[in-house]
């Protein structure tokens, strides 16, 4: 509480809001506070700022109507309250009001936000419960209600505009003030810790109830109905965000003026977040009733909701927009589901404590006035655009909901009361529902699927479901928390009411058709939204529940029930609930009895569940009937009624005689078996015990009549088709009428039975083909309402060969022949088609030529009218006719279908020996088609005779030819020839002359043959012989003539004169002559056929002709002399020159002139292509230099060396590229001319040989734009960035023509053209080139993920597209950004339970590929979980940490001698690594976990221990009914899966007594078979009337033999002989609670063995966090850090402070390295100018500079990577591997300068120093960068000016070598002491281009770094310690509170309890033992001490002590308890990550 005595002077800080509302348009203003510390400052304020006197009146009030008047109430305003100034209190607003408000999330958000997650729907829509939590909030604000208590859900669904759907929900209560609304808005602002903020502001109201929350609760409300349901502050916010996006509350109070209003949305939410603006503060409308003015016009619904207001006294809407579309959906399509789901939840607060007890009428009609009919809970359905509903819904008319099923079919109620912890009350209500011979009446549940019971399959399906009768696996209790439904806690059951083992009181199925609520008042804890209880169960199972029944004394009337009728009865409830069960079975039950007992069997066809035991019983009586094997019944209630034959009946369970129950199942052979050769299973409740056996009997016979019997065919219009018939080609097979006769010869056309099967009627025409048989018709018919079955006519049959027509009765199309076995119906006719007659005729092939007198045949094909083929008659007589011919045949043969004429002979005259076409006609007389005709062309015959002419004899003369005109006719003389046929003309006479030889391509030839004798001394007489040859048939002619010598010119002979001589000229030879001189002293000579030399005379001078010349001399011809011959002018032209006489026979001479060039005159340069050459390129054309003769004939052979003559020249061209050549048939050839220099334009090119001069004329231009370029970049290597990084230059993109001479193009679009995983900032667009050529695209950034992309540059030019070379940019990967876990172990290994597991290797991998070497060992965890527990690691996973020895450096971790888990599984193992924002995982790596070596032999599930008598009853000698025995390794896991033996079976001797009881068989050992380390002991029992002692304990002993293993433990079990059937039975119940005793302190024992090392962990844990505390705080303190610093929030402070310090330092600007950095590699140290740091500027320059042309250079660890980079640059790259430096020459980086050994005492000037010290190495490889530097460097040293480096030298030369010297001024002395000139002075730092060294961040920078660092591992320290101490508080109260006390009381007393059992049974045991002398829990007094340490070598952070603190973290976000963490490595980036997940 504040003191109040202060009051008044208590400084305040803040704003409050002040509206001035006394009339409209009042102004607003703000007030400080701190200016207002009294009521009256703040009047006095008011008034200056209203301009009001102190004599005006006005009110000052909140804004929920609470004056302020003096300083009491003013000390009640907060910062941030709205106040009114208003004429009265009760004033009406005269206009909207705002009012800011706060809604904070309350601390429990943090408490208990992971408590539960919200709306957990378990399979059900989730939405419905979402409504529920509005409907508690309005049933609790109308509790006070003195009228109606109306609740309305309105939903307005649009389906075309889907975003104005809305939800309202509305109520009459009592309304919210502005402050509730505000409380309303806080998450996790429950009713109890409801509040203003000052706690006391209920003192102003004084009583007032405006500012209460919820009215008292109800006292002693009947179930609990007291509709105080809205606590928690967290289910409506929840729900409207789960329903929707957006809220908005309108509420008016009861008793007040104004509305208030408060909107929050989702959309709102994020644009504050999007702004940085406080999310959690808004703003509250205050108005009036009615007032809409501030909505929109579209917000028609709101404005008709607002409209409402003005009659409404109080009310509070709810208003939900943005919903969810699946929930629209949902609402419209399932709103009865929903609604039935509402009215479950409120079923009594709808219709009282009794629940709807009534069957007729309507819920709300029937209510008795007990104060629950005031409530109606109503949904109303409306469209957007009707003011009337669509649908309404009154919750209290729903009738199908589950508890109105489950009071209407209960059949009697068994009450009763729990009363826990003194005032947890919970009443509870039993209902029995009954079984009715074959129905259980427990209501199903309407949700889910309707198993019907019309059918056996729905039969079979609900089998399937659950083998259990009524309630199947539902629990029992539905549970209420103040009279509301909590839907997701279900009660299976009690221990006093839960289904028995075995019963002999009532049947086990009787407890199932028990259904129960129970209803709790709020003393039980429930879940924040409703869903679950927390803690309901665990305490009504508690031992100090008392449980009392309650006994109605008076019969209920009305549905009102009252105290005082109602009686609590003490006593044992669970024998009370027996008696209940009991009196319900036989009151209510009607069921059957199962008689003839015939044994158990299994049935495999069944689900494994119900397979068995089901007991075999040979009848049921059953209604006064019996029914047994073989009995025919009908079976009703399936689809088709069905009829049988009983084989089996069953019942399922465990029986040996007669026995009364439900259900049970009857196998039936189905009858009449022709028909339904079935066996089924139907539930017994199918018989039909009104059927008679006659009946049944009478039904089967008349079925089988009824089966189809024969088809009746009949032929209705002829042309009917007998069996085996042949018909010929074209018959018809007539129209078909069937029908289907049964053996009552009723037709009929569908199968007997309730399914009405139709019939069909297939017919098949089969033709029998040689390929196979084929369907060539098929056709279905079915039967017609009016018809038969019919099938037409078919008159298609015209394929030759047998057919088969097949009639066939089928089922439905679906080709089933046979029904049941019997076969239905057939006819099958067989017949054959045969040809027809014949009709026409054709002729046959004919094989010409056919000649005249040649005989030939014609064959005649003969057809029936289809085309078959057809036998002719031999009769037949064809006749033959054809103009201009004799024609006739000699015979005929028929052969097949044929008819041929042979040897028909034609006579005729032929002309031609080509033929002549005859029109042959052939007519057969009979037929049809009696007549064909056919164009045939007859040839002339074979040839006969010769006929040669002249036929006198010749004369001719030597030289001319002999010619015979020879003839060729056949016999008829006819002229002709033949094929190849040749004429030889054979002479004799002389042997000069040759046969001449002619083919006669026509009847008449002519042979000739020049006759030209060499040898004549006068007339020869010669003979020719003309023969045909090879045609020894045609006779030889044989003719002679004579030859006469020859007087004519025979030869002519040339000369011509060389050296004053005539030399013969040979005929066609070439003469040479210079082109255009003459040939002279040509001569000639003319002999006769005998070789002698004629005269040249006039006659034959006249004769004689030459070609050159037109005019000849006689004179000179006479004198033997020919004309001069002058040669042509150009060499490419021969001239021919021919001499002739042109006499009878023409003699010839002729020869050939050809030229040559004379003298070069000149010479002729030719350029062959274009003249225009590219400056830089080849001129792509040749020059053709020619040198020609004053003719212009080129000169085309040149002396050797003639090209050193050649000569060219011209301005920029390259002389010594040019290439000089001979041309390849004359002339030289010139290229290669290239122009390296000089001005674009025209140029002359001179080329001179000799004394001749030629020029060419070339254009010398640039080329056109070809490429693009970027001026300023190197292409050639990868411009390398780090992601969202700018490139270092502009962009700017320049035009050029392919050589690079930039083209001055204008206008040209240059676009980008990108990888699209890259990104560029700003975005770019195309760009044009200014005048120049050029487009500039500015500095890009660029963002991606690493790697290398191209950016192309592209411009389109005249339709084509020119590039740039492609810009690789490389994204570098980030060498501190995890990407990957690589794990590597031995995959093949083989593990065992709790041996160590394999070892395995970690590394993490960052985005360069490599492992990194800075991962935290603290950030890597390795998870072992079981493979059913899921793919992501539970709260159960093991969790290691690396081994404390791991290579980090290397990048490498260890988990080695990790012990596997105990449990033999498969297993997931996940490696996680966690550093900051990075969350890692490995692949899922699954392994085996195998069993050990089998120990002991037990039994799969512990039996306990067997009590037997030796009684007659065969359950009572029972010692196993069914136990499997396994091999078991030593922790329990079953092993030996391989092993087979024996199992021994005996019973130990007892030492205490002789008598030994037997087993049946009267033995006391048996032997079962142990296979696959597995043997089941089935039915072991003792004799009857066996030997033993009454009381005693005996021991059964099972041991392992003939097995290869040894050593295995045998397995005992223990059990008690009695001799009385009645103690024994006494003694079995009390050895399974024996039993029960044990499982419940063994687990008690567990529980509080966790508690005691939890806390013993927790306290060694607390202990180290307070040293590691204690030392952060001294190492702070000496920092200078005072204690009030060392606060929590002294500590966010001044860390916040130390940062922005830090920021500051990195803002400022500094010396950058700007080369492109090496790409980040493990091998790769970086480039020189990065790997150090100067901080001296005038250094940094010297030495960047002194090492320009290393700066560039990549260092690399080893020679193969500088390979590999030298080979991805091209080269380009200047590398330097480590391992290539020779180490031994490298200066010791510590020596002392040179001149302190020579000088010691000497004090240079200049201030030297090493250059090697004045850097900061930037990586961590230091040795490296020291082997780098001190080999570019060596000795070097600075100095600071010239004048002192040249004194230092000079002093240093005298003594020793003075290394190279650098002066911070920029001066360099050589080593060889050579300095000045521009190559020794440094280039200023603007020169370098970037290539200089950074600059390191100031000493300061670490100081602060460190002392952050050290700051936050403090706070953490502190935040961790707080948690430790917390959780050790928490854990130790946990241990000592009442419940933890009463557990160890229940420990105590069941220990006892244990004895005094065991004490009546005679046994103690070992683990009795061992229970009994434990102690009580060390709880109280818990020892100091830590958990089994691992295995050696191991650095494992979680044991299983770890896992169990998992779960209990698990936990305590569930419940908000906290568990500490066993380890501090648990606390690890990596374990947080998973906490909070």
């Amino acid at each position: 509480m504040a003191d109040h005595s202060l009051r008044g002077s208590r400084p305040r800080n803040g704003e409050i809001y002040v509206h001035d509302c006394r009339k409209e348009g009042g102004t607003q203003w703000d007030l400080a506070l701190s200016e207002l510390p009294t009521y009256a400052a703040l009047r006095t304020r008011l008034c200056e700022e209203l301009g009001l006197s102190d004599d005006d009146k006005f009110v000052i009030t909140t804004t929920n109507r609470v004056e302020i008047s003096n300083d009491q109430t003013w000390e009640y305003v907060q910062s941030g309250d709205t106040l009114y100034v208003l004429s009265s209190v009760g004033q009406e607003l005269v206009e909207q009001t705002r009012e800011m408000v706060d809604f904070l999330p309350h601390y429990d958000t943090i408490v208990k936000g992971g408590m539960y997650e919200y709306y957990a729907s378990e399979g059900h829509n989730p939405l419905p419960y979402a409504f529920a939590e509005l409907i508690d909030n309005a049933l609790a604000a109308t509790v006070d209600n003195m009228g109606p208590r109306n609740i309305e859900m309105r939903l307005v669904l649009d389906e075309e505009t889907p975003n104005k759907n809305i939800i309202i929900f509305l109520d009459n209560g009592k309304g919210m003030t502005s402050r509730q609304l505000n409380n309303w808005a806080i998450y996790r602002l429950s009713k109890f810790i409801r509040k203003d903020p000052k706690g006391v502001m209920s003192q102003i109201d004084n009583g007032n109830d405006k500012e209460q929350e919820t009215a008292p609760a109800p006292v002693c409300a009947p179930r609990s109905l007291n509709s105080d349901i809205s606590y928690f502050g967290v289910g409506g916010k929840q729900a409207v965000f789960f329903i929707g996006n957006c809220t908005q509350m309108i509420s008016k109070p009861r008793g007040y003026p104004d509305v208030h209003e408060l909107k929050i949305s989702k959309e709102e939410f994020e644009q504050k977040e999007k702004n940085k603006e406080s999310i959690y503060r808004t703003w509250i409308r205050n108005r009036k009733p009615g007032d809409s003015s501030h909505l929109k016009d579209e917000d028609e619904i709101l404005k008709k909701l607002v409209n409402e207001e003005v009659e409404r006294d109080s009310f509070t809407a709810v208003i939900i927009t943005g919903v969810n579309l699946n929930h629209v959906t949902y609402l419209r399509t399932h709103i009865k589901e929903w609604t039935r789901q509402l009215a479950h939840i409120y079923h009594y607060y709808l219709h009282g404590p009794m629940g709807n007890v009534n069957r007729t009428g309507s819920a709300s009609e029937n209510l008795s006035d007990d104060g629950f009919s005031k409530i109606n809970i109503e949904v109303q359905v409306f469209s957007r655009f009707r003011d009337q509903p669509l649908r309404i819904v009154n919750l209290k008319d729903v009738s199908d909901d589950m508890q109105t099923q489950y009071i209407r079919t209960g059949g009697s109620t068994f009450e009763f009361k729990a009363s826990v912890e003194g005032t947890g009350i919970v009443e509870g209500v039993l209902r029995y529902h009954p079984f009715l011979y074959e129905t259980e009446t427990y209501p199903k549940n309407p949700a889910e699927a309707i198993v019907s019971d019309e059918t056996e399959e729905d039969h079979e399906a609900s089998v399937v479901t659950d083998i259990r009768p009524a309630r199947g696996r539902r629990p029992i209790f539905e549970c209420f928390w103040n009279g509301r439904l909590i839907p997701y806690t279900a009660i299976e059951d009690f221990e006093w009411c839960s289904t028995p083992k075995k019963s002999k009181v009532v049947p086990l199925e009787c407890y199932n058709r028990v259904s129960g609520v129970l209803w709790t008042n709020d003393k039980f804890q429930v879940s924040t939204n409703k869903l679950t209880f927390i803690d309901l169960e665990m305490k009504l199972r508690d031992k100090n529940t008392a449980y009392t029944r309650l006994i109605v004394k008076e019969p209920k009337k009305h549905g009102k029930r009252h105290l005082d009728t109602v009686q609590e009865k003490r006593t044992d409830i669970g024998r009370e609930f027996l008696g209940w069960l009991k009196e319900c079975h036989e009151h209510c039950d009607k069921q059957i009895k199962f008689c003839n007992f015939k044994g158990t069997t299994t049935r495999p066809e069944l689900p494994k569940n119900r397979q068995g035991p089901w007991s075999i019983f040979g009848e049921v009586e059953w209604d006064n009937r019996i029914f047994k094997k073989g009995v025919l019944v009908r079976l009703t209630r399936v689809v088709p009624t069905t009829y049988g034959t009983i084989e089996r009946i069953f019942l399922h369970g465990e029986h040996s005689a007669d026995v009364y129950a439900t259900g049970g199942e009857v196998e039936v052979h189905v009858e009449p078996r022709t028909l339904y050769d079935d066996i089924r299973f139907f539930p017994l409740s199918k018989i039909d015990r009104s059927a008679s056996e006659q009946t049944i009997k009478k039904f089967i016979y008349e079925e089988e009549a009824k089966l189809p019997d024969k088809l009746v065919l009949t032929w209705p219009n002829g042309d009917e088709v007998q069996n085996g018939a042949k018909l010929p080609a074209g018959s018809t097979i007539g129209d078909m009428k069937l029908e289907i006769s049964n053996r009552k010869g009723e037709m009929i056309s569908k199968l007997p039975g309730s399914k009405q099967k139709k019939l069909l009627v297939e017919l098949k025409v089969i033709y029998h083909a040689e390929g196979g048989d084929q369907v060539i018709a098929q056709h279905i018919s079915q039967h017609g309402k009016t018809w038969p079955y019919w099938f037409h006519r078919m008159e298609n049959l015209k394929s030759i060969g047998p057919y088969s027509l097949q009639l066939q009765a089928t089922l439905n199309e679906s080709g089933v022949f046979a029904v049941g076995g019997h076969e239905l119906p057939s006819r099958l006719i067989k017949f054959t088609i045969t040809e027809a007659e014949p009709q026409r005729f054709s002729i046959g092939f004919l094989e010409g030529p056919f000649r005249i007198g040649t005989p030939f045949q014609i064959p005649l094909e003969f057809q029936d009218e289809y085309g078959h083929s057809t036998k002719p008659s031999s009769n037949l007589k064809p006749e033959l006719s054809a103009a201009g011919l004799e024609i006739s045949y000699s015979d005929k043969q028929v052969k097949g279908s044929s008819l041929i004429l042979k040897d028909v002979l034609a006579l005729g005259s032929v002309p031609s020996s080509l033929g002549k076409n005859f029109s042959l006609t052939i007519k057969v007389p009979g037929l049809p088609c009696d007549s064909n005709m056919l164009k045939v062309r007859m040839l002339p015959g074979v040839p006969s005779v010769l006929v040669v002419t002249p036929e006198e004899e010749q004369t001719i003369e030597n030289g001319d030819a002999v010619q015979f005109q020879v003839t060729v006719e056949d016999e008829a003389g006819n002229p002709t020839t033949a094929q190849k046929m040749t004429l030889v003309c054979k002479f004799s006479g002389s042997d000069e002359l040759s046969p001449v030889t002619v083919d006669c391509v026509s009847s008449t030839v002519v042979v000739s043959s020049p006759v030209y004798l060499t040898k004549m001394n006068g007339d020869v007489k010669l003979t020719a012989k003309i023969e045909a040859m090879g045609m020894k048939g045609i006779q030889a002619v044989v003719k002679h003539f004579r030859v006469k010598p020859s007087q004519r010119p025979a030869v002519l002979e040339v000369f011509y004169q060389d050296g004053g001589q005539n030399v013969a000229i040979k005929p066609g030879q070439d003469l040479s002559g210079v082109c255009g001189e003459f040939i002279k002293g040509l001569s000639f000579v003319v002999k006769t056929e005998a070789g002698e030399i004629m005269d040249i005379d006039d006659n034959i001078a006249s004769k004689i002709k030459v070609n050159w010349t037109p005019k000849l001399s006689r004179e000179s011809l006479v004198l033997g002399r020919l004309p001069d011959i002058k040669v042509s002018t150009l060499v490419t032209e021969t001239k021919y020159c021919q001499v002739s006489i042109n006499d009878v026979m023409p003699v010839e001479f002729g020869f050939n002139i050809k030229g040559i060039a004379g003298e070069a005159v000149q010479i002729k340069c030719i350029l062959r292509g274009s003249n225009k050459v590219r400056l830089g390129e080849k001129l792509e054309a040749d020059i053709l230099v020619l040198v020609k003769d004053k003719h212009g004939n080129e000169l085309k052979k040149f002396e050797k060396g003639v090209l050193k003559d050649l000569d060219i020249s011209c301005e920029g061209l390259v002389v010594q590229d040019t290439v000089r050549m001979l041309g390849q048939t004359s002339g030289f050839n010139v290229h290669n001319i290239r122009f390296e220099s000089g001005p674009l334009g025209t140029r002359e090119l001179r080329i001179q040989w000799g004394q001749l001069v030629d020029c060419v004329r070339l254009e010398v231009v640039a080329g056109p734009p070809a490429k693009l370029s970027l001026p300023g970049w190197n292409l050639s290597e990868p411009a390398v960035v780090y992601n969202d990084t700018s490139l270092p230059v502009e962009l700017n993109v320049q035009l050029c023509d392919k050589d690079g001479n930039p083209t001055t193009e204008e206008n040209v679009r240059v676009s980008l053209i990108k990888d699209g995983r890259l990104k560029l900032h700003p975005a770019t667009a195309a760009v044009k080139t200014d005048k120049k050529g050029s487009a500039n695209f500015g500095i890009l950034s660029l963002s991606g993920k690493p790697g290398d992309y191209e950016i192309q540059l592209k411009a389109v030019i005249n339709r084509e597209v020119i590039f740039c070379e492609p810009l690789i940019v490389s994204i570098q990967p980030d060498p501190a950004k995890p990407i990957s876990v690589e794990v590597e172990y031995e995959k093949s290994a083989k593990l065992i339970v709790g041996e160590i597991l394999t070892d395995f290797q970690v590394s993490v991998l960052a985005e360069t590929g490599s492992a990194m070497t800075t991962a935290k060992t603290s950030s890597l965890a390795m998870k072992i979980w079981k493979v059913t527990e899921g793919t992501k690691p539970s709260p159960l996973a093991l969790t290691f940490v690396p081994d404390k020895n791991s290579p980090v450096a290397e990048g490498k971790f260890y988990f080695r001698k990790r012990r596997a888990p105990e449990a033999a599984h498969h297993y997931f193992i996940l490696f996680i690594y966690v550093d900051g924002p990075y969350e890692i995982h490995s692949e899922l790596i699954e392994v085996d976990i195998q069993p050990g070596i089998p120990v002991k032999l037990s039994p799969l599930q512990p039996p306990g221990m067997p009590t037997v008598s030796n009684s007659k009853n065969a359950a009572s000698r029972s010692l196993v009914r069914s136990m499997q025995l396994i091999l078991k390794d030593r922790f329990d896991n079953p092993a030996g899966m391989d092993l087979s033996g024996k199992v021994f079976i005996e019973l130990v001797d007892s030492a205490e007594t002789s008598e030994q009881p037997k087993f049946v068989g009267n033995s006391t050992t048996l032997r079962i078979n142990l296979s696959r380390g597995m043997a089941l002991v089935q039915n072991l029992n003792i004799q009857e009337s066996s030997p033993g002692k009454d009381g005693q304990i005996y021991t059964l002993r099972f041991s392992l033999e003939e097995c290869k293993v040894s050593n295995i433990a045998p397995y005992d079990l223990q059990f008690l002989f009695y001799n009385d059937l009645r103690k024994q039975s006494e003694m079995a119940s009390l050895s399974k609670e024996r039993e029960q005793l044990k499982e419940r302190l063994e687990m008690y024992r567990m529980m509080f063995e966790t508690s005691d090392m939890l806390i013993s962990e927790l306290r060694v844990l607390a202990t180290d966090v307070k040293e590691e505390e204690k030392r952060i705080k001294a190492d702070l303190k000496r920092r200078g850090f005072q204690d009030q610093h060392l606060t929590p929030a002294g500590l966010e402070a001044i860390v916040e402070k130390k940062s922005q310090e830090l920021r500051q330092i990195e803002k400022r600007p500094r010396r950058l390295c700007n080369l492109a950095p090496a790409t980040a590699d493990p091998e790769v140290l970086g480039k020189i100018g990065f790997l150090a740091e100067v901080v001296d500027t005038d250094i940094s320059r010297v030495l960047s500079w002194h090492m320009s042309a290393d700066m560039d250079c990549v260092v690399t660890t080893t020679t193969k990577k500088a390979k590999v980079i030298y080979e991805q640059s091209q080269g380009k790259q200047q590398v330097l591997p480590l391992d290539s430096i020779y180490r031994k020459a490298l200066p010791d980086w510590n020596k002392p300068l040179p001149h302190a050994k020579t000088r010691p005492n000497w004090n240079p000037p200049g201030n030297p120093e090493y250059a090697r010290n004045t850097l900061s190495f930037t990586s961590k490889d230091v040795e490296s960068c020291r082997t780098v530097f001190g080999m570019l460097l060596g000795d070097t040293i600075l100095l600071d000016t010239l004048e002192d480096a040249s004194a230092y030298r000079q002093e240093i030369v005298k003594y020793t070598h003075c290394p190279t010297i650098l002066t911070r001024a920029g001066d360099r002395i050589r080593s060889n002491g050579k300095f000045g000139g521009l190559m020794n002075k440094a280039l200023p730092i603007d020169k370098l281009r970037g290539a200089i060294f950074g600059e390191p961040l100031p000493h300061e920078y670490g100081r602060i770094s460190n002392e952050i660092s050290l700051l936050e591992s403090y706070q953490a320290t502190l935040a961790k310690l707080k948690t430790v101490e917390l959780d050790l508080n928490e854990q130790l109260r946990n241990a000592n509170t009442s419940d933890m006390r009463a557990k160890q009381r229940e420990y105590a007393e069941e220990q006892q309890r244990l004895k005094k059992i065991e004490e009546q049974l005679g046994v103690v045991s070992a683990s009795a033992n061992h229970v009994l002398n434990t102690s009580l829990p060390a709880t109280l007094s818990v020892k100091k001490q830590r958990a089994s340490p691992p295995p050696s070598g191991s650095n494992d952070a979680a044991s299983p002590l770890s896992s169990s603190s998992s779960r209990g973290r698990g936990r305590s976000r569930g419940k908000g308890r906290r568990s500490a963490p066993v380890t501090l490595a648990s606390e690890s980036p990596l374990n947080k990550r998973i906490k909070l997940d």
